[in-house]
């Protein structure tokens, strides 16, 4: 037990040292140039609303002019240099807005920055409610919970959705924002999360290498059938405002936006072809333990019968979360224009189902590969 439990310690240092290593490599190019003024953002603590009808003040000359209502209100920094100290802000609340945001109370957190309205002689201006201690707190009992439950198994979950998380933001996009090739960041990315995850949670043993193998190779597969589709289909890359703003990131030399559907497609199939490989894997590991005289033929047909029943419940989970994630825009499509000839040809939708077949086709892939590796690994003696 002690020697699994070094060999996970050396396992997560190895994956640390492997992350540093890629955020360096990531961050050699030049970024790309900010196309606006930096906000800095400050955490304040309201503690007084001195007038909450501001606007009749500030714009008493002109009555006609009122389309917005203005809070004034003094808060305390919360942290920063100023932590402590008290200054003035105001919130602007626009009254043509579909739903009006609540006006700030005292006893709100919030998040400010420097006003930039020359009109208003006031320093900060609210920005949002502050909401990331609530997302904490949550974040925090979730963690609890799964250290009670998995006690060293949920330690190292842990440990593996924390490097999942850090390889995205600390590797993948500062790649793609200093003119990394987004194909590629987008694989070795997806690849260190196959490998980091499978190892961390169930070790260096027969089951994780099946998977690890399985996975890869559906992988492999998902972004095969995207580029595939990439060229037949004649994509631009543009399914939403987002994409336009990346290209305005910098004109010049625009971020490939064709890349990053191709990146986001198999970032979000990854997880799904990795649970499929470990079922698997698991399953055969779990059924080779009760029949150890089990042929490697009969655990490969063993392994496709449950690979059977596990696809038709993930190839819907698939597109009901790619549908669901979208359903806002999806809506609005329907209700604008009713065919769905036109409907299902929009580069958005395409995407989304491209998403979900693509996902599919990993997943079908990984199922018998994995077999195939577990019967060839559990066949042998321990």
């Amino acid at each position: 037990m002690k020697n699994k439990k070094l060999l996970n310690v050396l396992t997560i240092a190895l994956c640390v040292m492997l992350l540093v290593f890629g955020q360096r490599v990531a961050t050699l190019g030049s970024p790309v140039q900010n196309i606006g003024a930096t906000t800095v953002s400050e955490e304040m603590l309201v503690v007084n609303v001195i007038d909450p009808a501001y606007e009749n003040t500030l714009y008493a000359q002109y009555p006609d002019a009122r389309s917005e209502s203005i809070v004034l209100f003094e808060g305390q920094f919360t942290k920063g240099y100023k932590k402590g100290t008290v200054e003035k802000a105001v919130q602007r609340v626009d009254s043509l807005y579909a739903i009006e945001m609540r006006k700030v109370q005292e006893g709100d957190r919030i998040v400010v920055y420097r006003n930039p309205d020359p009109m208003i002689e006031v320093d900060y201006m609210f920005a949002e409610f502050n909401r990331v201690p609530i997302i904490f707190v949550f974040m925090g009992l979730f963690c609890l919970v799964l250290l009670v439950f998995g006690r060293w198994q949920g330690f190292k979950t842990l440990i593996s959705l924390v490097l999942t998380i850090a390889s995205i933001f600390l590797v993948f996009i500062p790649a793609v924002l200093h003119r990394g090739n987004v194909y590629v960041w987008a694989i070795l990315t997806c690849v260190y999360i196959i490998f980091m995850t499978l190892l961390i949670v169930s070790g260096w043993t027969k089951k994780s290498i099946a998977a690890i193998v399985g996975c890869v190779g559906g992988v492999l597969t998902c972004g095969i059938i995207v580029l595939i589709c990439d060229i037949s289909l004649n994509m631009t890359g543009l399914v939403d405002e987002n994409a336009l703003y990346l290209l305005m990131l910098d004109s010049e030399n625009p971020i490939s936006i064709k890349a990053v559907v191709f990146a986001a497609i198999i970032i979000g199939a990854v997880g799904a072809v990795m649970d499929v490989a470990m079922d698997i894997a698991s399953a055969l590991g779990e059924i080779k333990l009760q029949a150890p005289d089990i042929t490697p033929l009969q655990m490969v047909k063993s392994g496709f019968t449950i690979g059977r029943d596990i696809i038709g419940t993930m190839s819907n989970t698939l597109i009901l979360a790619y549908i669901g994630s979208s359903l806002s825009v999806t809506l609005l499509m329907v209700a604008g224009n009713p065919s769905l000839l036109y409907l299902f040809n929009t580069e958005m939708i395409v995407v989304e189902l491209l998403q979900a077949v693509a996902g599919s086709f990993g997943m079908l892939l990984t199922i018998p590969l994995t077999s195939l590796v577990c019967g060839f690994l559990y066949s042998g003696k321990k």
